[in-house]
């Protein structure tokens, strides 16, 4: 029986691919693209209020960004922002580090990991509207189980109001996003540590290396690209801080020393005159910094070696084409 050559057309699934995606791309453009421009554009406009369905573009265009980055109190929410993430993202990191080395040590063997990690990662499911409301009551004044310890131990001799205290209301919130996030960072650590081909630490092991040594010499080089993810996402989470900051205390609390730039951009939007052009604007203005500092710390936590080699590469490739068209003149 002779064959004309031909091969039997396979079954292309790849055309299924792009129907399945339909929807998401659908969802990101209405949902994510759209309202991303949007905010820009009237960041350029005098749009103002619910009610409002015309706007005008200014004549000056860069008057609400220029208003925004003059505003007093725009400035200290951003200061405000940038220490709260600070004070709670420093010891996240360094407990979350603690307790990634202790869980994925070779030399413990720690029993019921797995009920440990659901107990730190709790917080993070919580509601932020139950967890403002827990903290509410465990730092009550004048009746609150933080007073009744300080005033039994004889710290102080009269209840301390946290709330009123511009400190100590900074201070209280960073612990709350503390408490919510380092069961969060500790577990993506541990996956990360668990990634790590287990030949390196065995190899470690039989040069007769310390837990101390390899942790630093192999654990930590080889999470860079965790370390990173890590740092970026706390960075672009911990300046958008909205839920704690508002809930926890209403209206910026004392001298506005917990507004953070997302609760600033709630209040020129959602109260008072209603100006969504101003807020459209700082949400810009945040939308840039987020960008600049993500780009920025990407690139001081690059792989400077692979860079080096990328680089003498790329010289190497100029060099050889340089040559061969020498060569063919």
């Amino acid at each position: 029986m002779l064959h004309s050559g031909k091969q039997p057309k396979g079954i292309s699934y790849a055309k299924y691919g792009y129907l399945f995606s339909i929807p998401f791309i659908v969802a990101f453009l209405i949902f994510s693209l759209y309202p991303t421009i949007f905010t820009a554009v009237i960041g350029f406009t005098d749009f103002k209020g619910v009610a409002t369905t015309t706007f005008h573009f200014l004549k000056d265009p860069f008057a609400n960004f220029v208003g925004i980055l003059n505003n007093a109190t725009f400035q200290n929410s951003l200061k405000n922002t940038l220490i709260i993430w600070i004070i709670n993202f420093i010891p996240q990191i360094g407990l979350a580090l603690l307790l990634t080395a202790w869980f994925t040590s070779r030399s413990r063997k720690i029993r019921g990991q797995g009920a440990f990690k659901v107990m730190f990662y709790l917080p993070n499911i919580i509601t932020a509207a139950t967890v403002a409301i827990l903290f509410s009551a465990i730092f009550g004044y004048p009746v609150g189980p933080v007073n009744d310890i300080l005033i039994s131990l004889h710290l102080t001799d009269k209840p301390f109001d946290f709330s009123t205290d511009p400190w100590a209301a900074k201070l209280v919130v960073a612990f709350i996003q503390f408490w919510m996030w380092y069961g969060y960072t500790t577990i993506i650590l541990i996956s990360g540590v668990l990634g790590i081909n287990p030949e390196l630490f065995e190899s470690a092991e039989i040069d007769g290396a310390t837990s101390r040594q390899t942790f630093f010499k192999i654990t930590l080089p080889c999470m860079r690209t965790i370390l990173l993810f890590t740092l970026i996402t706390s960075l672009i989470g911990g300046l958008n801080m909205f839920d704690i900051p508002k809930l926890y205390i209403w209206n910026g609390g004392p001298a506005n020393e917990t507004m953070t730039t997302s609760v600033f951009i709630y209040t020129q939007a959602f109260s008072g005159t209603y100006m969504y052009n101003r807020a459209a604007a700082a949400s810009m203005i945040m939308f840039l910094i987020i960008a600049v500092l993500s780009v920025f710390v990407f690139y001081m936590m690059r792989d400077k070696y692979e860079s080096r080699q990328k680089k003498a590469l790329r010289q190497q490739k100029r060099a050889l084409r340089k040559a061969e068209k020498e060569a063919t003149i």
